[in-house]
């Protein structure tokens, strides 16, 4: 059994990148050099399949085709953006079309995708806002119509008629058809 040089996956930081730039470099001067994959892939501590896309990617691109590709981690606003989409949320919604004054992250999603032309996920906007100092609120005190009689009523009379009782416990059957119709 034999390990390769680095595990497979993503997360890499700029240094391990470029580590794997070379290590890619390295094979290509192998490759100039005649070197089979299987030879390759041992002098490099790597598996033979990358060895093969490697070369492939070198026959269709040159050097180039092997270069990193930089990081694919999620797009990220400049400050200069990020302080003009702080200037949009203060705003409102409702300058921005919405029928009432409540950012949700979806919408805040849709504002960064039509400002910017950047596509974050629901949770990436949350984490995006949350950097930033934002957070989520939620109303200091109870709406003035509220009335707790009436909700404790409710509670009480109307709440134990909707709910939906539990059937009795019965001896069961894991058969498609009643015990009573075979």
């Amino acid at each position: 059994m034999w390990f390769a040089r680095y595990a497979q996956g993503g997360g890499l930081n700029d240094v391990k990148r470029a580590a794997r730039e070379r290590v890619r470099l390295e094979a290509v001067g192998l490759f100039e050099g005649s070197a089979k994959n299987r030879e390759i892939a041992v002098a490099l501590r790597v598996s033979e399949r990358s060895v093969e896309r490697w070369r492939r990617q070198w026959r269709e691109r040159g050097r180039e085709g092997v270069r990193s590709k930089g990081s694919p981690g999620r797009p990220r606003l400049s400050s200069c953006q990020m302080a003009r989409l702080e200037r949009e949320l203060e705003r409102g919604p409702l300058a921005h079309g919405w029928a009432d004054q409540r950012w949700t992250l979806a919408r805040v999603k849709t504002l960064i995708g039509r400002l910017f032309h950047v596509s974050y996920t629901v949770e990436g906007t949350w984490r995006l806002l949350k950097r930033h100092g934002w957070s989520w609120q939620q109303p200091a005190r109870r709406a003035i119509e509220r009335d707790d009689g009436a909700v404790e009523l409710w509670k009480k009379e109307v709440w134990p008629q909707v709910k939906a009782r539990r059937r009795p416990a019965e001896p069961g059957s894991s058969s498609r058809t009643r015990p009573a119709s075979r």
